[in-house]
């Protein structure tokens, strides 16, 4: 969710009902500077209304993640959380996100010293594995909780499916029974039904919603996107957008906004016209003229 659960998305989502806050993952690297710059400083902001929060690191090198975690516990999360369920090239061939999973032993060492050092919990987000022939989901999972991980949270898909196929939600059950600590699930939750078919399906103690819930927030209080109505749908907007200008400026608020703009308007009629428009919306004065006429004309078609 690197790019969309900044302070603003998460803020609105616990309003709606979300019960716990994962922040943008980041670079220990970055965190072990000795002046963390502007950019993760933002990343890390959060609002106390948000508490739990988790701040979610990553990296491969162990050292540096002990340290960052330690560093980070001072500033006021919940939970520190280990990402490995990044897929992504440049992170994961390096040995950061997904590309722990490749060595049980090297998680081993990392949880223990984090957790021993730590006054806070930690937690971590894994996938099923490298690919199809290594799927190591169980043994990660065992080393975790021996470890003294809290939590772990799991997205039932390889890092060579990135997001392609389907979740499999019956990995997700597997971990459950084989540990002791809480599993959340994670992996194709769109619909409010989504929700009870996997804690159904996998006995996990929650459901983490990502992708499921840009442009669609309202599943966190049960509610699916076609019905909620319009009016809803555009003061929310606003809503947003407003939050987005207030921490990050006006310019760089509204360009940022534009991708959940472009969420929060599909299925939406005559939708493609407005989205087109935002997308090259560059103050929040024009986004309002846009959304306004665009709220008269359905108004008008009724």
């Amino acid at each position: 969710m690197d790019g969309y659960s900044d302070m603003p998305f998460r803020l609105l989502c616990r309003e709606l009902g979300s019960a716990m806050s994962y922040t943008e993952f980041v670079n220990v690297g970055s965190l072990c500077e000795r002046e963390p710059n502007a950019i993760v400083k933002r990343k890390l902001k959060f609002d106390p209304r948000e508490y739990p929060i988790a701040f979610q690191i990553y990296g491969h090198d162990e050292d540096r993640l002990v340290e960052a975690a330690l560093r980070l516990q001072d500033w006021g999360p919940s939970i520190i959380d280990l990402n490995m369920g990044c897929y992504v090239r440049h992170i994961a061939e390096r040995g950061a996100g997904s590309g722990m999973l490749r060595e049980p032993a090297k998680i081993a060492r990392v949880m223990a010293r984090l957790t021993r050092g730590l006054r806070v919990p930690v937690t971590a987000k894994i996938r099923l594995g490298w690919d199809e022939k290594t799927r190591n989901y169980l043994t990660v999972a065992r080393v975790l909780e021996d470890n003294g991980a809290s939590l772990i949270a799991v997205h039932a898909r390889t890092k060579a499916q990135g997001y392609t196929g389907s979740a499999d939600w019956d990995a997700i059950a597997e971990i459950k029974q084989a540990i002791h600590i809480p599993v959340i699930g994670n992996g194709d939750v769109r619909t409010v039904a989504d929700i009870a078919r996997m804690k159904a399906q996998t006995g996990c103690d929650g459901v983490m919603i990502g992708r499921g819930a840009v442009g669609n927030p309202w599943i966190f209080a049960r509610k699916d996107r076609d019905a909620v109505p319009l009016a809803e749908k555009i003061a929310f907007m606003r809503r947003h957008l407003a939050l987005q200008v207030d921490l990050y400026g006006e310019r760089l608020g509204v360009i940022l906004f534009r991708k959940h703009a472009y969420r929060y308007t599909q299925g939406l009629p005559h939708g493609d016209k407005l989205r087109l428009a935002l997308m090259f919306c560059a103050t929040r004065e024009e986004f309002e003229r846009l959304v306004g006429e665009f709220a008269r004309r359905l108004q008008k078609d009724d």
